[in-house]
């Protein structure tokens, strides 16, 4: 079982910017993809960000270039620095992971997400 804990939400102004974090507990990072994705009121889940076990990262493409997957593997940490925020980008933003060695193209790993925390609150006003 992996647990995942996310932190750092909160609410921003346009083109300010955050950083999220998610502690995982019961995996290590050399045997699996980790990553973010965001779902906001009314709209479908959307891929955000991955990195995977080799510190490949992917994106999705409308988020290249503001955001910043990275991750502390001595501290089970990976993080999600966010800048240029745009009321676009509210939503619930939420740590995933699966047992894969290697990110997909935009924002994914190439297996689908095994597991994911609560979740933690974006929220950006223009």
């Amino acid at each position: 079982q992996v647990d995942l804990v996310e932190s750092g939400g909160g609410s921003v102004q346009a083109g300010e910017s955050l950083k999220l974090s998610c502690v995982a507990s019961g995996a290590t990072y050399s045997s699996y993809c980790w990553g973010w994705f965001r779902q906001a009121p009314g709209k479908e889940r959307e891929p955000v960000a991955a990195i995977d076990s080799t510190g490949g990262t992917s994106y999705a493409d409308s988020l290249k270039g503001r955001f910043t997957v990275s991750r502390d593997s001595a501290k089970n940490t990976l993080f999600l620095q966010m800048s240029s925020l745009e009321p676009e980008d509210t939503g619930m933003y939420v740590c995933a992971a699966v047992r894969a060695h290697f990110v997909n193209e935009g924002g994914n790993c190439r297996l689908p997400w095994a597991y994911s925390g609560q979740g933690t609150q974006v929220t950006v006003s223009s």
